[in-house]
């Protein structure tokens, strides 16, 4: 199968050309006719599939060959994504698709000035991608008007509820036209996103490439058991022993990637930083010089776990355990990409047992441990497996009591010293999904 015997025209097909691309992946291969059909959509892939590619190539054909010119301060087609860091790399995309169309696009985003934005859609675009907060601002402000909307894309939807987007996503809903198109792409659907796309898509072809909430298997994983104080000190041995020459590493927080990279930096060792904290221009630059190779170790928060297209990147390593088991899947899959094999190691401790249980059961597996010499965690991380239970050691027997005088004492409760008490079970959080007034669609 080719790019052109799925119906593609003829400036994207040499768009794909100067790319690189030849063979389109089982999500394109699928999706693309759908959209082209005028279907509503709800694919999911893993990670590094060409899901963008799989939405933005169709989209592109349907606004070059239907409906008038764009207006003033409208949009055509409408991607939403959960990050800024996505929505970049999202438009990036887009544009290079598009290099031979005589279509407009641009992307919209918080942490930088509105006003650039506004003068920029006062001629309109025929494809905007934006962050859901950033959009709603330009909409209320009029700089924005969606009467003119042919095309909804939800990337990464799931994400979206993760980070609390669930009441933009409510009130954008109502911003739109009834009468559209509407696609959602992501690497995993949690039952909150089925939902949400039953209140959203208008009989939705369903495609699922692969099975649900699967890592790629293309990236090859196993977690070193450690104490979380001697964390940074076993990830720089083991980027020492192992020559380390890229490596994009995530932390739970915000503080702990400027921890860790100031801990790296007083090394010696070339790093740098990206969270929600940091200027987006600052967040560019640090992602720019680590894809050019001129930063050795990127350490990140999980504003880093989507989308973002390093090429060729050989190691991801989970400094901490994600809160959401689904980032999880996200997160490794910066590596593997595009038919490239990848390594992923996490450093796991004692508190994180849940955490890892519940990305054993998410992606079915059991991850290999390899316990590092002279890092030998001294509180045990107790073992797991991908039927989600935390294997306990059996309970040493009780000693017998001895009788004695003086009647009862409290002496508290005795803990062995090679015992650690069993970590409280996880309790995942309830996102609020939207709820829309789904009243009476018209047919297309």
């Amino acid at each position: 199968m080719t790019f052109a015997t799925l119906g593609l025209i003829e400036p994207l097909l040499r768009a794909l050309e100067t790319l690189g691309y030849q063979t389109p992946t089982p999500v394109q291969a699928q999706a693309i006719p759908a959209v082209l059909a005028g279907r509503d959509l709800m694919a999911a892939a893993q990670t590094g599939t060409g899901k963008t590619a799989g939405f933005a190539l169709p989209l592109l054909q349907l606004l070059t060959m239907e409906g008038p010119k764009v207006a003033a301060n409208s949009a055509r087609a409408l991607i939403l994504c959960p990050t800024r860091e996505l929505a970049e790399q999202v438009h990036a995309s887009v544009a290079e698709y598009a290099q031979h169309l005589p279509l407009t696009t641009y992307a919209v985003y918080g942490g930088v000035s509105i006003n650039p934005q506004m003068m920029k859609l006062r001629k309109g675009v025929d494809i905007l991608v934006a962050t859901p907060g950033r959009l709603i601002d330009l909409f209320r402000q009029n700089a924005l008007k969606l009467n003119q909307l042919q095309t909804l894309v939800l990337d990464e939807a799931d994400r979206m509820l993760d980070l609390g987007f669930s009441e933009e996503l409510a009130n954008i809903y109502r911003m739109l036209p009834k009468k559209r198109q509407t696609l959602l792409f992501s690497a995993t659907f949690s039952d909150d996103i089925r939902l949400l796309a039953g209140q959203m898509l208008n009989d939705p072809l369903s495609i699922e490439v692969s099975p649900r909430n699967v890592a790629a298997n293309t990236v090859k994983q196993w977690v070193v058991p450690v104490d979380k104080k001697r964390k940074a000190e076993l990830f720089v041995h083991l980027m020492r022993k192992g020559r380390w020459k890229q490596v994009l590493v995530f932390a739970k927080t915000r503080n702990g990637v400027d921890a860790l990279v100031d801990k790296l930096q007083g090394l010696g060792i070339n790093a740098d930083g990206i969270h929600g904290d940091k200027p987006q221009a600052t967040r560019q630059r640090a992602l720019d010089r680590f894809k050019a190779s001129e930063v050795q170790i990127l350490v990140a928060t999980d504003v880093a776990a989507r989308g973002l297209d390093i090429e060729d990147l050989p190691l991801v390593v989970n400094f901490d355990l994600p809160i959401v088991a689904e980032d999880y899947i996200h997160r490794i899959g910066r590596t593997g990409r595009a038919g490239n094999t990848g390594e992923a190691i996490s450093l796991v401790c004692a508190d994180e047992v849940n955490m890892l249980s519940a990305i054993e059961m998410l992606t079915r597996q059991t991850l290999t441990r390899k316990t590092e010499t002279d890092f030998e965690p001294e509180h045990r991380v107790p073992d797991t497996d991908a039927s989600g239970q935390v294997v306990k050691k059996p309970k040493k027997p009780k000693k017998p009591k001895t009788s004695g005088g003086g009647g009862k004492r409290n002496l508290g409760k005795w803990v062995d010293s090679g015992e650690v008490a069993p970590a409280e079970p996880s309790i995942k959080p309830v996102r609020k999904v939207p709820v829309f007034n789904t009243g009476p669609r018209k047919k297309k």
